[in-house]
């Protein structure tokens, strides 16, 4: 399995999703540029992934120009084919723009940017552990509506709720606001997903915490 990740202009966290998968999860990595098209050197095994950052400076909309580059094009053909993609904060408000993820990121209910740990946990598994995964985003709350949010519960699209230490689900542990404490989701085919928290910022010994390890084991057998 190998992993391309795009760099948009705009685009922050792309080395650090590079050097936690080339270092620290021993990935092949290679790097993608928004105006180029070629991805057929990537099979459906493989995973492409959508970096957090302000893609073409968040102008119009987080995402909502970064989802007509010439890359994303290809993108979203892989997709539709069945290749993995994988969103992270910028990445995950591409995905929805694109219409690859159902629902949209929208201003923090408290309309400030926050950059702080935050506590999720699998949103599926029985008695999942909560993971200290860090968050910095100021349009990260998600909303879809109740009927989406119904077929997404009943297709087990939710993949990740915010919790706290202990693993409980509430109000208190949500960072900003998000309907139902969403903090990732997946297409019903299982294999785009998009997630606000940062797990590559969590994935080294040196940075004091390796739970973001766990997220791309539980997503893609890696760790």
């Amino acid at each position: 399995m190998k992993f391309g990740v795009v760099v948009f202009p705009g685009s922050n966290c792309d080395r650090d999703m590079m050097e936690a998968l080339q270092n620290d999860l021993k990935q092949e990595v290679i790097q993608l540029w928004h105006k180029d098209r070629d991805i057929t050197t990537f099979s459906t095994t493989d995973c492409i992934v959508l970096p957090g950052g302000f893609s073409y400076g968040d102008y119009l909309r987080c995402g909502a120009i970064a989802r007509f580059s010439p890359m994303m094009q290809s993108v979203i053909d892989f997709a539709n084919k069945g290749g993995k993609v994988l969103g992270v904060c910028n990445g995950f408000q591409i995905l929805c723009e694109s219409g690859l993820l159902p629902g949209a990121l929208l201003r923090n209910a408290d309309q400030q940017f926050v950059c702080k740990n935050i506590f999720m946990k699998d949103a599926i598994a029985q008695n999942s552990e909560a993971l200290k995964i860090p968050i910095a985003h100021g349009e990260g709350r998600f909303f879809a509506d109740e009927k989406t949010i119904e077929e997404m519960e009943m297709h087990k699209q939710i993949v990740y709720r915010y919790c706290d230490e202990e693993g409980v689900v509430n109000a208190r542990a949500n960072p900003n606001g998000a309907i139902h404490n969403i903090a990732g989701i997946c297409n019903k085919e299982r294999n785009v997903f998009g997630m606000m928290p940062h797990p590559e910022r969590a994935s080294s010994s040196l940075l004091g915490n390796k739970d973001g390890k766990k997220v791309f084991n539980h997503l893609f057998g890696i760790n």
